[in-house]
């Protein structure tokens, strides 16, 4: 996105770089005055309210100034670099005129309606075509002593070549004459200048004093600032990812009627199978950890209950139906809460799945998580486990109809077999969104995903 500001000079400015967003923070220049940059180099990192981002430049050049430090926020759209340019395509000299010919006296002649004449934007008004339908009968010529006395009986006086005549109709001026208001000192308020009803009334109400001339109100003082302890509080910003989680929390909160339904599942099954992958050569090298099987477990249960897997349109009040599974992670970052998503997740194999996970967490570890990333999931699991916590109700991502949580798994005694036995065990909290999700439905969702957990061979028969 770049603007030619004279023949050798572009201005660079910050695109939008998601979907519909409207300012990025510049976290870092990677340039600096006087340096030559070339096509494609990456010239400075933002952050907008999704993911950091590398910005790179569309052409050849020098830096000429960067027109705003480190930890500024700029509206999409706005210069943020200046580059000069080699090769600058200079100005086109204006097109030599014709010289004049002499002015040739010509007859008058009756003017003709000429078209619109085309200005700097767009074309000049139109020339009106409206003509004035000719009296009949011969012309009468009023001398100017006629038009003298005639406004003498009118009650002007001399004022006709000073000052026009008042518009306003015979009902107006017959409640002014009864008031004794004088329509040459009345201020109109009708269309064209026409003195109203309203007006004359206005002016005939007595008057409390002489009007003074408004005096111009001093400028407001600034709101005073609270005062605060710099050495007992610190006042971050919000802004970028935190906004942006922000904003989406409130309206998810307020606009899907949430329901979050619990279980609590013995998963020691899933947990011995977690430890036997780890020693499988096809899943040497990736991640292997109890998220992958829960996620693979998720994905059954919603290939048995697809109608978990919708969305709600206010605007066409349609439910959408997906049949497609956009599985979304949210991951914890320096940054704030983001939830990048693996695309077709219910195509995917399990080591395939252990490899798209492995590549979500480290890209979103190291900030680099792109706003496709987190465009389009359809469903989201939160493992607030990892932080020893036991459940939560967690709140549904903007568009998508469930949310599962994970709790932390820990051994707790459990009755198996008919007897009390050390057992590792968690609780699981789904979240759905109840104007397309009833509670059965709901209900269903979470009693598979806990079933297959505590018996994992599911993922096999039910698949």
């Amino acid at each position: 996105m770049t603007t030619m500001t004279d023949a050798s000079v572009r201005e660079f400015k910050m695109p939008d770089v998601g979907e519909g967003l409207t300012e990025a923070e510049i976290l870092k220049w990677y340039v600096q005055p006087g340096d030559t940059v070339t096509d494609g180099q990456v010239v400075c990192e933002v952050e907008t309210a999704k993911a950091a981002v590398e910005l790179p430049i569309p052409y050849d050049g020098v830096v000429r100034e960067l027109h705003f430090p480190e930890g500024t926020t700029v509206d999409v759209g706005t210069a943020i670099i200046a580059v000069a340019v080699a090769g600058g395509a200079a100005p086109e000299a204006p097109a030599e005129q014709p010289e004049a010919e002499p002015a040739q006296p010509e007859e008058p002649k009756e003017s003709k309606p000429q078209g619109r004449q085309p200005v700097l934007v767009g074309y000049g008004v139109a020339t009106s075509s409206t003509k004035r339908r000719p009296r009949k009968g011969p012309e009468v010529t009023v001398p100017a002593a006629a038009q003298a006395i005639q406004a003498e009986l009118n009650g002007h006086g001399g004022a006709v070549a000073d000052k026009p005549r008042p518009l306003a109709k015979p009902p107006v001026r017959k409640l002014a004459k009864d008031l004794g208001v004088d329509l040459t000192v009345v201020i109109p308020s009708g269309p064209d200048g026409i003195i109203t009803r309203e007006d004359v009334h206005a002016a005939a109400a007595p008057q409390a004093a002489e009007p003074v001339a408004p005096v111009p109100a001093a400028p407001a003082a600034p709101a005073p600032v609270a005062a605060y302890d710099t050495g007992r509080e610190t006042r971050v910003p919000v802004k970028g990812v935190r906004k942006a989680t922000a904003q989406a929390m409130i309206g998810s909160a307020f606009t899907a009627p949430h329901v979050t339904e619990f279980v609590t599942v013995d998963v020691t099954r899933t947990m011995k199978l977690v430890e036997e992958l780890k020693q499988d050569k096809e899943l040497q090298g990736l991640r292997v950890n109890p998220l992958l099987l829960i996620a693979k477990a998720l994905l059954v249960a919603i290939k048995r209950n697809p109608d978990i897997n919708a969305s709600w349109d206010e605007a066409n009040q349609e439910i959408v139906l997906k049949h497609y599974v956009n599985l979304g992670i949210a991951a914890a970052t320096p940054r704030g809460l983001i939830v990048p998503n693996i695309k077709d997740a219910h195509d995917k194999t399990l080591p395939q799945l252990a490899e798209a996970l492995g590549e979500l967490v480290a890209t979103a570890r190291e900030g680099k998580t792109s706003p496709a990333a987190m465009q389009g999931g359809t469903v989201t699991i939160t493992n607030v486990g990892v932080f020893g916590v036991d459940t939560g109700t967690p709140i549904l991502n903007p568009g998508e109809s469930a949310i599962l949580a994970i709790g932390a798994i820990k051994l707790q005694p459990w009755v198996h077999k008919g007897k009390v036995k050390p057992r590792q065990v968690t609780t699981l909290a789904l979240s759905f969104d109840h104007r397309l999700v009833d509670g059965e439905l709901g209900s269903k969702v979470l009693a598979d995903v806990a079933a297959i957990l505590e018996q994992p061979k599911r993922l096999i028969t039910w698949a």
